[in-house]
């Protein structure tokens, strides 16, 4: 049984990690993390929800890409599924952080392969 929850594990760090580099792999989704590393600098104030806490608005994200919001959402949409970003919803609208701890999860995975 250990055997089988050790496997368990490392096929969802292999498939995570798998998904990470497909993600990271477009320089826009690339922009968007890197953005969202320090939001206060590179997003203007919200209306709703804190840039730091609750992260970025997917419209102000999309302004920023100068994508449509579809666009945006997409590219959110496969970030999130990496384990790169974590959405949190705020009324209509959907806000974006990074999701540091998964990030340095991921990192120490690749960096174990390599």
């Amino acid at each position: 049984m250990a055997v089988l929850s050790y496997l368990g594990r490392l096929l969802i760090v292999f498939m995570t990690s798998t998904l990470a580099i497909r993600a990271i792999a477009n320089e826009r989704r690339l922009q968007i993390l890197e953005w969202l590393k320090n939001p206060t600098r590179h997003f203007p104030p919200q209306v709703d929800g804190d840039l730091v806490k609750d992260g970025v608005c997917g419209c102000l994200i999309a302004r920023k890409l100068r994508v449509s919001q579809p666009t945006t959402s997409e590219h959110m949409r496969i970030l999130c599924q990496a384990g790169l970003t974590r959405p949190k919803r705020i009324k209509k609208w959907i806000f974006y952080k990074r999701d540091e701890v998964r990030i340095r999860q991921i990192m120490k995975a690749l960096l174990a392969k390599v």
